[in-house]
């Protein structure tokens, strides 16, 4: 009796496997093929440290990491907030802006709407779009741009710094500016 019992549950069970088939039609309507190419993160927060000293902390809402093999990107669509350290971890400057995207292969991180940096100096740049290549580790833009310091304020189009912002330039500047203190603090 056993023996029955035990070569209907197999032959139950055989059956019910072959019966199945996948219907691919319906699977790929189900699945997203770019979907499954993204990974998504919530409330993110990735530190990066050099000699096991922080030297940045970013910040952002929603993380996507666009898993493509010939462009890998972590993309920020709900903004960023990026904070520099000192050697003696104090915050050097923040960076902000309502979206961002980093192309792995390239180094290169791209800023856009709405980009504040903030120095430790209370100098503010302000500016559409900003572009940091990791590899020269030069930050630049040719969009407008507008820096705020506590004595004055210079605008103009084209920008380049440092990554670290202590050498920076307006390549096109516009407006009344005061030439000698231009010269202490741009390149």
């Amino acid at each position: 009796m056993n023996k029955l019992i035990y070569s209907l549950t197999i032959l139950i069970i055989f059956s019910f496997f072959a019966s199945c088939e996948n219907d691919l039609e319906a699977i790929k309507k189900v699945i997203n093929k770019e979907e499954v190419a993204i990974e998504r993160a919530q409330d993110v927060e990735m530190l990066y440290s050099d000699s096991a000293a922080l030297r940045v902390k970013v910040t952002g809402p929603v993380l996507l990491r666009h898993l493509d093999k010939i462009n890998t990107r972590e993309e920020f669509p709900a903004g960023i907030m990026v904070e520099f350290y000192d050697p003696l971890q104090r915050v050097q400057s923040k960076l902000t802006s309502k979206y961002a995207i980093r192309y792995e292969k390239k180094k290169q991180v791209i800023v856009r709407d709405s980009v504040v940096w903030l120095s430790r100096k209370n100098e503010r740049l302000e500016t559409e779009e900003l572009i940091w290549d990791e590899k020269t580790k030069k930050v630049y833009t040719d969009r407008f741009v507008v820096i705020k310091k506590p004595e004055e304020t210079v605008r103009g189009y084209g920008f380049e710094a440092n990554q670290e912002f202590t050498r920076w330039k307006i390549i096109a500047p516009v407006g009344e500016f005061n030439v000698d203190n231009l010269k202490e603090t741009v390149e």
